[in-house]
Order: C-alpha cells, then structure tokens, then sequence
C-alpha cells in the first residue's frame, strides 16, 4: 500500500498472483522447449517479420531467436543461453529442469507452504545431488592418445538429439577427428582453429572434413594454375600494390620522360618485393617440378600477380586473418610480415592445392599436409535451412568432445543418472535432513525425474510406466537408462550413451538458483518511470 500512496499509476502483483505469475512463465517456457529433447524431439519452426523461417532443434538457437515478452522468462531463458556459453550444450535440459522445480514447489506452495522452506530443501538437495554428480561420473583417462571410442560416443549422444541418425552418425567421426587434430599436450583446446566452411550443393551426408584448409575465395590471376601438386606455402602479411604516400604532395614534372621516372620508381619498391618471392621460389624449387603458393592477407595488384603468374607461382589476396594462424598451424613454416631475409625455413608445406568453383564462388583448398595442427570441417547442404541446422551441431560436438578430453570424465546417459540421483536423494539425503525442509529436498529429487519422463513423452511412450521401471530397477541396484525405441530400461555404458560432466554439473548449479530467486519474489512492481510525455 505504500507504494500506492507514492505513486497511484504503479502496477503491483502481490504475493500469490506475483508467484504465481512467475511459475507459470518457468511452465510456460518449459512447455515450448520440452517436446524438443532428446533425439526423439521434434523440430520447431520460426518465422521472421520479413518471413524468412528458421528451422531448428536446438535449445540455444531457439531461445535466442524467439521474441519472449515476459520477463521472468527472459531471465530463464538468459540463464539457458549463459549455459550453453559456458559448455556448450543443456539449453533445453535447463530450461525444462527450471519448469519443473517451479511446478513441484506449486503443488505445496498452494497447500500453504512458505517459500522460504522449499529454498533451503533445494539448497541442501542441490549439495548433495552435486557430491552424488562426483561419485556417479566415469573417469576417462586421456593421456597423450585419447580413446577415440568414448570421445565418439560422447559426440554420437549429442549430435543425435540435433540431427537425424545416419548424418548424425557421419559427423560423429569428423567432429572428432577435428578436435584430436588440433589438440595439442599440454595446452588448451582452440576449438577456432577449427575452420567452419560451408558450400551450397550435393546433400548434408556429403559434409566432410578436410585436414588443411578451405579458403572462401581463389586465385585473382586467369592464367594461374588451378591446381598444383607438392607446393611450398608462403604465408605472408605483405602489401604487394601500388601504395599512396600518407601525406597529400603534389608532383609537377616538366616532360614526359620525368613522368615515366616518377611511375617507375613507384613501381620499384612494389617489384622488387615480389622479385624477393620469386627468388626464394628459384632457390627452393631448382631442379624439382615442386611448386610455389603465395597466400597473402594484404593485397596484390595487376602488375605483381602478372609477375607472379609469369615466375609460376600461384598467389592468392586478402586471406583473412584468422586464416592465416590456421595456415601456419596446417601447413607448417612462418607467417612472415616482411619479405627481407626470407629463407626456406618459413616456407610451409601442402601436397595439394586446388580451386574448386561453385556458381559465382570460388573456394581453394589446401590439402595433404603433414601433421596437421588445423583442419576444416566442409559442411554441404541442398539449402539454407539444412547447413544451418549442421552448423549449429557441429558446433555442440565439437564442444561435447572438447569438454570430455578437458573433464577427463564422462556422465550415463538416457536418464541414468537423474533417476540415480533421485533415488539417492529420497532413500538416503532425506533422512538427515531436519524437519520441512525434507519436502524441498523430495520437490526437489521429482524435478529431476523431468528429462527421462521428456524423453518418454517425446518418444511416444506411457511415462508412468517408464518411470516406474527404472526406478525399480535402480532400487535393485542397476544403473539404467530408457531405451527410446522400446521404452524398456537399458544399460547406457554397453549402449555408448554418455553425457558431458561439466554440462550435468553446469545445470544441477544454475537451476536451483534461479528457481529460489523466482520463488522468493512476493511481489512485482511495474514502476518504471515512463520517458513519454503525458498525452
């Protein structure tokens, strides 16, 4: 009331009707995500104001794609998205996971519970759900040869939920492969040095990866081989083009033999660089049929590439920065800023190097080079909609397998663990736990049966019966997850479905507490002061 007295045009919601706002905001987002889950999800389609549609699967994309006006589920959706920044996948697990800790606090909040004491029930739950996490993760033991075989399990279980099957299973291998090519001991993995490139022809199962590089555009000389065999690459950040003088002079000449010096001399300083490259280009391929690739971030104008073309030596301009780290990793050598002193030891090293055009595009791909620090995943697709959808999974597994050699450890999957940790929760922590707090710790330990009763819903099977069946088969001492085609319990570890550690950790920690901010919220107050003149 006092706030009325303060200001009369305040919106106020109070107590119940504030709480309640908020719970059905974190059901109503849950109910738009949750049909997506697992790989049995379906897929949504968002339209645009202008009509473009995006078609997607994917948690993340979803909520960072949907105009969402209630606040409340902003936030949620916000946490989600911070989710998957920080590991990569679990959006939707989430989101549901919040849904569902704000509809089982609801069943005794309306029986006149007290917030407050759900709160610290989930406190205690979240603690020990997060020691039990500890105990229940499999250690995986990476060294300097990781098992290829669990990092693809890991990858398979996330690409399924994001794609069909049969592709997904192909991109198993490449997602893979990509991050045990760039990984190096002892230093962290830089998922960019994984070059991300797509072309628009042939079908998604055409998506390959290329161990070297695929650059976005090709020679700018018409006489310049398109395709050339065991070739030096010189990675150079040159300008090779006529250069402006900085500051604005004028030139007056008296003839034309002055004006013919004057352009000569300009030219000068511009040939003899290039005449640099050609004589290290003499100096490495006498005697051989090698050849010589120039690749430069700078540019090259006419008259240089015309030398270059003349001396045998294929040039490419304006490659992108990021390019030009991922080459020298690919191929070997140094990016070299100056072409003073250059010796063959900058020189990189590439078996094939080739120019494939597609329309208008032109791309270059570098190939065969020895022990590879870089690689390129190629993404085809016959349309937008289906590169998109790659890209955006490709991106997960990479992070999924990135997360596994970094954790060194893995978590069941298809369930087995959420219902393990509510089985846990219920026989053991309940217990211990001092009087009303035991009903936040049991909201708590249902909520987390919500992804293998999803998982269920979403594969067309009878939930109860499913929760039923594992929980019986946990209590006799089994970890097992749900089997989707059957809606029998199975064994994750002998089917190869695991889950990420720090994903499963990431979402046990953000859930709780932002379902105990929405909860402990009593009353919501519209008071901004409006910038709008009074009409």
């Amino acid at each position: 009331m006092s706030l009325r007295v303060l200001n009369p045009n305040a919106e106020v919601l109070n107590k119940s009707a504030a709480l309640h706002m908020n719970i059905n905001a974190a059901k109503g987002l849950q109910d738009v995500l949750k049909t997506n889950l697992g790989p049995k999800g379906t897929i949504k389609m968002l339209v645009g104001g202008a009509g473009d549609i995006k078609i997607t699967k994917d948690g993340n994309t979803l909520l960072k794609e949907m105009q969402i006006q209630n606040p409340t589920a902003i936030m949620i959706a916000r946490t989600a998205v911070a989710q998957d920044d920080i590991s990569g996948d679990g959006t939707t697990s989430t989101v549901i996971f919040i849904g569902e800790l704000m509809k089982q606090s609801e069943r005794y909040i309306d029986e006149g519970m007290h917030p407050r004491v759900l709160v610290d029930g989930f406190e205690i739950a979240k603690r020990a759900t997060l020691q039990f996490l500890e105990k229940f993760k499999t250690p995986v033991v990476m060294g300097n040869e990781p098992d290829k075989e669990i990092l693809k399990m890991v990858a398979r279980t996330t690409l399924r939920t994001k794609l069909y099957e049969a592709l997904a299973d192909q991109l198993t291998d490449i997602v893979v492969n990509a991050v045990l090519c760039i990984r190096k001991p002892e230093e962290p993995i830089d998922l960019f040095m994984v070059e991300i490139m797509h072309m628009r022809h042939k079908f998604d199962v055409d998506t390959r990866l290329v161990e070297g590089l695929v650059l976005d555009h090709g020679s700018r000389h018409p006489d310049m081989k398109r395709r050339a065999e065991n070739c030096y690459i010189l990675t150079c950040n040159v300008s090779l083009e006529y250069e402006k003088s900085e500051i604005n002079a004028g030139f007056f000449y008296s003839n034309a033999e002055q004006r013919e010096a004057m352009i000569a001399a300009e030219r000068r300083s511009v040939d003899e660089r290039v005449q640099k490259i050609i004589n290290l280009k003499n100096k490495v391929c006498a005697g051989n049929d090698n050849n010589f690739v120039v690749i430069n971030q700078k540019g090259i104008d006419p008259p240089s590439l015309h030398l270059l073309q003349q001396a045998g030596i294929v040039a490419l301009r304006r490659a992108k920065r990021r390019n030009m780290e991922r080459l020298v990793l690919a191929c070997g050598g140094e990016a070299v800023n100056s072409v003073d002193d250059l010796t063959p030891d900058c020189l990189g090293w590439a078996g094939l190097v080739y120019e494939h055009v597609l329309g208008e595009e032109r791309y270059t791909f570098v190939e065969n080079v020895k022990n590879p620090h870089s690689c390129t995943v190629l993404i085809k697709g016959p349309n937008d909609h289906t590169i998109a959808q790659i890209k955006d999974a490709v991106r997960d597994g990479l992070r999924a397998v990135k997360n596994t050699i970094e954790d060194e450890a893995v978590v069941l999957g298809a369930g087995a663990f959420e219902v393990a940790a509510r089985q846990y929760l219920v026989n053991e922590v309940k217990k211990t736990v001092q009087g009303r707090a035991q009903l936040g710790v049991e909201a708590f330990a249902d909520a987390l049966l919500v992804v293998p009763k999803t998982l269920a819903e979403n594969s067309g099977l009878d939930t109860q019966d499913v929760i039923i069946g594992l929980t019986g088969e946990h209590d006799r001492g089994n970890v097992v997850g749900l089997n989707h085609h059957t809606g029998e319990p199975l064994d994750p570890q002998m089917e190869g479905i695991f889950d990420n550690y720090s994903v499963k950790r990431q979402i046990i920690n953000s859930g709780p507490v932002i379902a105990s901010q929405l909860l402990l919220v009593d009353e919501v107050i519209r008071a901004g002061r409006n910038m709008r003149r009074p009409t």
